[in-house]
C-alpha cells in the first residue's frame, strides 16, 4: 500500500517543490514561469529562472495516543489497531522518501519517545512497539504530548498525530507546536461513540479513569446529554484544528483508511 498508493502523494504534499534555492540559469522551453527572476532578467534581457533544490530529507514525528479510550471498537478493529496500520504506512512511505521517523507515545503523559532515525530496521521496531506497546497509565493529555515534541524537537519537523482527541484544553499547546512544526491531525473515531443505543438499565465503566456507575439508556435525556458531550469533544477537536492550521482528517473503524489518507494529502498538494 505504501509502494503503490501512498508513496507519489506523500512525496508531494510533504516535500512540496523544494524552497532550497540553488542558482539562476537561462529559460529553458517547459521550464515553469513562475520561477522567472525578473530582476536577473531585466538585466540581461532575456529571461532566467531560479533554480531550486528539492528538500529531500525530512524528520518525521509521529505521536500516537496511547490512552485506554483507543481500546475500543464496534466494527472489526478498535481504534488502537487502526491507529498503529495508519502509523505504518505512513512510517513506511516516509522511510522511502529518505526520510528520518520518530515516535512518541503518549497517554496522560510521555509514555516513550523512540528518536528519529532512518531505514527498515528502525522502522520494523517502532511497528512492534507499537503492537506490543503497553501503556502505564490510562488517561489521555494531548497537551503533554506537544509540549514535549515542542521541546524534544529542536528544528522544523513534519508531525503526525493520531489520536480520537478526547480531550480538552490542548488548543495553545497545538498552536504552539504548530508554530515550529508542520502538524497534520488524524482523527480516529467509532460510529458507536457517537450516541447511546436504548437498552434500558446498564452498567458502565469509564476506560480511562475506572469509574462504574449505572445508567438509564431508555431515558431521552441520558442519550441527549451523551451526544451533546460527544458533539463538544468533536467541535473542540475541529476548532483546535483549524485555529492551529493543522490539516486533519476523520478514519472511522471498520472503515476504509486510503480515502481519507488521500483527502489529507491533496489538502497539502494543492498548497503548492
Amino acid at each position: 500500500m505504501s509502494n503503490q498508493i501512498f508513496s507519489g502523494h506523500y512525496h508531494s504534499a510533504f516535500k512540496g517543490r523544494g524552497m532550497a534555492f540553488s542558482e539562476v540559469r537561462e529559460y529553458q522551453f517547459g521550464d515553469d514561469i513562475r520561477n522567472i527572476d525578473w530582476n536577473v532578467t531585466a538585466r540581461f534581457n532575456q529571461p532566467f529562472i531560479k533554480v531550486f533544490e528539492e528538500e529531500r530529507e525530512l524528520t518525521v514525528m509521529m505521536l500516537i495516543d496511547v490512552s485506554a479510550s483507543n481500546l475500543f471498537g464496534s466494527n472489526q478493529n478498535f481504534k488502537s489497531e487502526v491507529i498503529t496500520e495508519l502509523a505504518a504506512v505512513l512510517a513506511f512511505s516516509a522511510i522511502q522518501n529518505n526520510d528520518k521517523v520518530g515516535v512518541i507515545f503518549f497517554s496522560n503523559h510521555v509514555e516513550k519517545f523512540i528518536a528519529p532515525a532512518k531505514g527498515r530496521s528502525h522502522i520494523l521496531r517502532i511497528i512492534r512497539e507499537m503492537i506490543d506497546f503497553q501503556a502505564t497509565e490510562k488517561g489521555t493529555n494531548i497537551e503533554e504530548a506537544l509540549r514535549y515534541l515542542t521541546n524534544a524537537i529542536k528544528k522544523k519537523c513534519t508531525t503526525f498525530i493520531m489520536s480520537d482527541f478526547n480531550d480538552q484544553n490542548y488548543k495553545s499547546a497545538l498552536q504552539i507546536a504548530g508554530k515550529k512544526h508542520d502538524i497534520a491531525a488524524i482523527k480516529v473515531n467509532d460510529q458507536r461513540e457517537m450516541e447511546l443505543p436504548d437498552m434500558g438499565l446498564i452498567k458502565v465503566q469509564d476506560a480511562e479513569n475506572l469509574q462504574e456507575k449505572f445508567i438509564d439508556t431508555s431515558d431521552w435525556n441520558v442519550r441527549k446529554a451523551y451526544i451533546d458531550w460527544h458533539r463538544q469533544q468533536h467541535e473542540y477537536a475541529i476548532q483546535s484544528f483549524r485555529h492551529s492550521g493543522v490539516d486533519h482528517v476523520e478514519v472511522f473503524t471498520g472503515q476504509d483508511y486510503v480515502m481519507p489518507l488521500l483527502k489529507l494529502f491533496k489538502m497539502r498538494e494543492s498548497r503548492y
